[in-house]
């Protein structure tokens, strides 16, 4: 698994039931601000795999926008029902109300767990 894709289900798995991220949020807490696009790309290949609650992270809106040849919008929205989140017909949820913000425990845990990731990725972009 390459350390991005670990990087992002590590962040996904530390929200909590009853919360939801953004895309962006995800790449932010990660490094990699430009990155939502593809944190959508990696919660879709981990599919169910039983611990990734990939259905908490919706858009910077909170908008549920998946577009997974596997899983519908409607079961994102079933599955954060169950959390005890409230989505609209339109398919949107209060992400003020509803929005994660990491412990610095958590932002520690990732940052130590991927210590020089960041900087390697600077070195091969020269960013």
């Amino acid at each position: 698994m390459s350390r991005f894709k670990n990087s992002v289900i590590k962040v996904v798995r530390s929200v909590p039931k009853g919360y939801v991220a953004s895309y962006g949020q995800i790449a932010v807490i990660i490094g990699l601000p430009r990155a939502a696009l593809q944190v959508g790309w990696v919660l879709s290949s981990c599919g169910n795999d039983g611990i990734t609650p990939w259905w908490r992270v919706v858009n910077k809106d909170g908008v549920i926008t998946i577009k997974n040849s596997k899983y519908s919008a409607n079961l994102q929205k079933k599955l954060l029902e169950k959390d005890g989140i409230f989505v609209t017909k339109d398919m949107k949820v209060n992400i003020k109300k509803h929005r994660f913000n990491p412990s610095d425990s958590v932002l520690s845990y990732i940052s130590d767990q991927e210590n020089g990731y960041i900087e390697g990725l600077e070195e091969r972009f020269k960013i």
